[in-house]
């Protein structure tokens, strides 16, 4: 598959058709309740948008929508027919079990939300493509570090809007009223002060009170040239090359993101322009920590300078004339060429350390130094620090802003690829198979997805099927020998299969249906729950809707007789249609006198000394399978003697 075929399939996988993002059609959403939406979100074609991006996040950080009514709405907005498919409570639970078995793989909140949206279709065409894209998924799954990726795309998310880090000791000064308001707009205030010249009667001493000014000029009237503090700025300049902060902050709070980001495409072999990142932050950011001491350095030199004229002073021998200059308070020759070769090989050495060539000293012994000309030097060394620190920031801004989308784009693109990556995991550890699509249901070495992940010589996968001939069958067999695990089975891999998903089974087909039940044990009902009970149960059987129904021991419900009636009545509405249908009954013999339908057994070859059940969990077809008791029954006969082996013998007829 090609990059850009596996970025549309998936964009577009598990996608219905999305339906006009009008709330007013949803079920359980309120006129209140649609306003509040629109108004969070922003209105009719924003949520349109976030329902086409399958943006479930959005939903559910409005106050007062669960995650689950989230999923919900956005369901009924999307068309997916989740509901009208699964028709009973264990339906339910077990798509919803089917679902938080895939999040587990998942990594990030997008694919999660993604995840939460799979949903069973009829739709043949969707159903093929989407098996696909997990199909491929599972491959490309299997050829990559897992646990490494996994680590790398723990939590990731779209990159954060950053806070503005306020710096009271730098200035913005603007030229008006017009000018400030402008910038008041952009939110420029929450970086620095805005001084403007137009409402301001100590300008200059305002301004000398800031380490450093950024003149945004319109006109450039204001005389800043001879400040070493300032810099100016054309106000028709971008917006981060007036604040490099905008984006260089953006990028910093974001980097750890960006680079896992990088590294995860690195491994997937895919272009990135990540890898500029960290080298342009890290340059802007040594420069912000490079700053040199000029006091330090300035008094470290003068130490070694006055030991040196020490030394060297001491040595001179002075002539009559000499010592006169002394006491007119003039420098001798021979002590003025000691102090200048003594202190320009001084200024030297400041200017190795400081980059600045300047003479700070006031030729004297010991030497003092020339404070205004310490201040100036600062100064200077300030501003030009700050210019070469700003140039180098508008240098970065200007790049980083011009592949701020691109790399915005490549982390959205990552987290697509979670969902893809989510998928193929859960494909590829459960080694799940496309399920073909036909009209019977046949199941091939089949598990359960409880015992996907198992070993061990307990798991043994199953062979089944039903057919137009044979839609229904009763299942029999010993108590723990397996029957609703494979009722289960039967409705994970139908449930799965309309998902869109491979299966739990090295072949599988199974027919497209309109609706799945499952009906779990029930034991006795008093007269009101069993009304209700039939009131569910029985107009299963009065639609023409294809259906799958699934049936767990009902026979609990109600009187003996009562339940054979009831159960043989539905098998014979059943026959007569589309739908197909497993009943696990331990009734078989009482409802073969009602109704003419295949039975299966699931054999159990006896205990073991432990008296645990030895059981082929595979149904063997038209085999009434025999009981745990018989074999416990069966047992103790054998390990009888006398009357008591007679007694137990006769029991033993009647099985």
């Amino acid at each position: 598959m090609s990059e850009n075929s596996r970025k549309n399939s998936c964009k577009n996988s598990y996608k219905n058709g999305v339906q006009k993002a009008d709330l007013h059609n949803v079920n359980g959403v309120g006129d209140k309740l649609a306003e509040k939406i629109y108004k969070s979100v922003g209105g009719e074609e924003e949520l349109q948008k976030i329902v086409k991006s399958l943006d479930l996040e959005s939903l559910i950080n409005i106050e007062g929508i669960s995650q689950r009514k989230a999923i919900e709405i956005m369901n009924q907005l999307l068309g997916n027919p989740t509901q009208e498919f699964l028709k009973s409570e264990r339906a339910v639970q077990l798509y919803e079990e089917i679902i938080q078995k895939i999040i587990s793989y998942s990594n990030t909140k997008y694919s999660e939300n993604r995840i939460l949206l799979l949903s069973p279709s009829k739709d043949k065409s969707l159903i093929e493509n989407n098996v696909d894209f997990v199909m491929n998924a599972k491959e490309k799954v299997s050829k990559l570090p897992i646990i490494k990726l996994r680590g790398l795309m723990k939590n990731l998310d779209i990159p954060k809007e950053i806070r503005p880090d306020y710096d009271p000791s730098k200035a913005i000064l603007v030229e008006s009223d017009e000018d400030n308001d402008y910038l008041m707009d952009l939110g420029f205030n929450q970086y620095y002060p805005i001084i403007n010249a137009s409402s301001s009667s100590m300008l200059e001493e305002e301004i000398r009170s800031y380490e450093l000014i950024f003149y945004v000029y319109s006109e450039g009237f204001i005389e800043v040239n001879e400040m070493n503090n300032s810099i100016m700025i054309s106000k028709e300049a971008p917006e981060h090359e007036i604040v490099p902060e905008l984006i260089l902050d953006y990028f910093n709070k974001n980097i750890d993101l960006f680079n896992r980001v990088n590294e995860i495409r690195k491994i997937l072999n895919e272009k990135t322009i990540l890898d500029d990142i960290s080298p342009i932050l890290d340059e802007v950011n040594s420069l912000k920590k490079r700053d040199v001491d000029i006091d330090k350095v300035v008094n470290s030199v003068k130490a070694i300078l006055d030991e040196e004229l020490r030394l060297s002073i001491k040595e001179i021998d002075l002539e009559g004339d000499e010592v006169l200059d002394l006491l007119n308070n003039a420098m001798p020759p021979k002590i003025e060429k000691i102090f200048d070769d003594i202190i320009t090989k001084g200024k030297q050495n400041i200017k190795t350390e400081t980059g600045i060539d300047f003479d700070p000293f006031l030729r004297q012994y010991p030497l003092e130094l020339d404070e205004n000309e310490l201040e100036r030097i600062k100064l200077m060394q300030n501003s030009e620090k700050e210019n070469d620190l700003f140039d180098k920031k508008i240098t970065a801004a200007n790049y980083l802003a011009s592949i701020k989308n691109q790399a915005i784009e490549e982390v959205r693109e990552t987290l697509e690829f979670d969902y893809e990556f989510t998928l193929g995991s859960f494909a590829y550890e459960y080694d799940l198979m496309p399920a073909a699509l036909g009209n019977d249901f046949k199941l091939e070495e089949a598990l359960h997805l409880e015992l996907g992940l198992e070993n061990g010589d307990y798991i043994q996968r199953i062979d089944y099927n039903l057919g137009d001939n044979d839609n229904v069958a009763l299942l029999t067999g010993a108590n723990s020998g397996g029957k609703t695990t494979l009722l289960e089975t039967i409705a994970q891999i139908s449930i799965m299969a309309q998902m869109g998903l491979p299966v739990c089974a090295k072949n599988a087909e199974v027919k497209l249906l309109d609706e799945i039940y499952h009906f779990s044990k029930k034991r006795s009902l008093d007269a009101g729950a069993f009304e209700s009970f039939l009131n569910v149960f029985m107009p299963i059987v009065t639609t023409d809707s294809e259906k799958l129904v699934l049936l767990d021991e009902l026979e609990g419900i109600t009187e003996l007789e009562a339940a054979v009636k009831i159960i043989s009545s539905f098998i014979e509405m059943i026959k007569d249609s589309n739908s197909y249908a497993i009943i696990v009954t331990h009734m078989a013999k009482e409802l073969m006198t009602y109704a003419d339908v295949r039975v299966d057994g699931i054999e159990a070859k006896g205990l073991d000394e432990n008296y645990n059940l030895i059981v082929d969990r595979t149904p063997k077809m038209n085999c009434l399978a025999r009981s745990t008791p018989e074999f416990i029954l069966k047992r103790i006969y054998e390990n009888s003697e006398g009357k008591m082996k007679e007694v137990y013998g006769e029991i033993l007829k009647k099985f």
